[in-house]
């Protein structure tokens, strides 16, 4: 999974759809980029040639002495086997909106197969069925995006309030805030449980201030028919959150921004090919787990811009672990914690081959991006829940 890897991509399909087939994968971390090693099956070869993934036959010395070299105790390299795909869902409205989601694109285009849900599927109690859930571009905080100013008039923005508050009255609730507070609880408890959460975009701080929030109103009229609460500032609970501490919330219904978390204005100032985030470097024989996500080709990853592009350094919690930062902007980009019993991953920006994607912007051709280390970085965690550590021999 170097350089000499004609679809970075696709080599995750491949490696999903041999677990599918009840054969494990041996993930060598860090070994050539970040390698896959699979029993010889003329299947899985043929599998291989049809989706154009490079592959590479080598006989049992040869891997006994790729066991040999990431054996050695001198070697940041480990290996992990993969035994069971995880069930995958994706938190994502049913409907048809201006923006495309930078996971369903790879998903789909790495032929991983997944399930949408949404507030009425995670109200019926189904999210125990996943292993891991990917939140869609979206707003927990029930402001819709903070879209106001400029959508307002927009019949995809009413079409969005109407649908919204329809679900809300369905499943008992007075306020969209509130239905996706109950939701963001729900995603929460699925977590303590052992659950992975990725998210990208908005879905990562405004889920965070959803949490926050659980004890104010934060939402304005226009939102919800009532105005917010004067002290809502002074009411956020960051501890009920999993990322996120002392930062102060956009009051302004106008402004397109949830919080002081974000670093969209810091990038603004840098010019887009000035912006890169670099991933950090890992024992992958002690830190198993940020090894894994952070498994790429590149360690330095052009950036991309989002409606939350990155996180401020001094927002984090210090339970978080950065794993990719700018540093000369002092945001980080990359971010991952453990939360009871399960994980949490949280990824600035909107979509990594599309610098600055606006609303109404056709979807990105990932045909024409292969091997884009931005996107392997969501791969890195669709294979996570499958993983466990490969007992050392004694």
């Amino acid at each position: 999974m170097d350089e000499d890897q004609a679809n970075h991509l696709k080599a995750y399909g491949i490696a999903f759809w041999t677990l599918e087939k009840q054969v494990p994968v041996e993930w060598l971390l860090n070994y050539r980029g970040g390698s896959f090693l699979i029993d010889n099956y003329p299947e899985i070869l043929n599998e291989c040639k049809i989706r154009g993934v490079s592959h590479q036959v080598i006989a049992d010395v040869q891997a006994n002495s790729i066991y040999a070299e990431i054996g050695n105790p001198e070697v940041n390299m480990e290996r992990v086997q993969l035994d069971v795909p995880p069930k995958v869902a994706v938190y994502s409205p049913k409907g048809k909106l201006p923006w495309d989601d930078a996971v369903t694109l790879v998903l789909t285009y790495a032929e991983i197969p997944y399930t949408v849900v949404y507030d009425e599927e995670i109200a019926r109690g189904e999210l125990p069925k996943y292993d891991w859930l990917h939140l869609h571009h979206e707003d927990f905080t029930g402001q819709y995006g903070k879209f106001y100013r400029s959508f307002r008039n927009a019949a995809w923005y009413q079409e969005e309030v109407r649908s919204q508050e329809a679900t809300a009255a369905k499943l008992g609730f007075s306020k969209v805030s509130q239905m996706k507070l109950q939701v963001a609880t729900d995603i929460k408890n699925f977590v303590v449980g052992g659950g992975f959460l990725f998210t990208m975009c908005s879905g990562t701080d405004s889920y965070d201030i959803a949490l926050a929030a659980h004890n104010t109103d934060i939402a304005e009229s226009m939102f919800d028919g009532d105005p917010a609460d004067p002290a809502a500032q002074s009411k956020l609970d960051y501890a009920n959150g999993l990322a996120f501490k002392d930062y102060q919330i956009e009051r302004d219904p106008l402004e397109y921004e949830f919080s002081s978390i974000d670093g969209t204005a810091d990038h603004s100032k840098i010019k887009e090919l000035n912006d890169f985030f670099t991933l950090f470097d890992f024992s992958a024989k002690w830190d198993v787990i940020p090894t894994m996500l952070t498994q790429s080709h590149e360690r330095v990853i052009h950036g991309f811009m989002g409606q939350t592009t990155s996180f401020r350094k001094q927002y984090l919690r210090s339970d978080v672990t950065v794993m990719g930062e700018t540093k000369s902007l002092q945001t980080v980009k990359y971010i991952h914690g453990e939360y009871g019993q399960g994980q949490w991953t949280y990824y600035g920006g909107h979509d990594p081959e599309d610098y600055r994607h606006l609303v109404g912007d056709p979807p990105t051709d990932l045909n024409l991006h292969p091997n884009s280390a931005g996107y392997r970085l969501i791969l890195n965690n669709i294979l996570f829940p499958a993983a466990r550590k490969k007992e050392k021999k004694t």
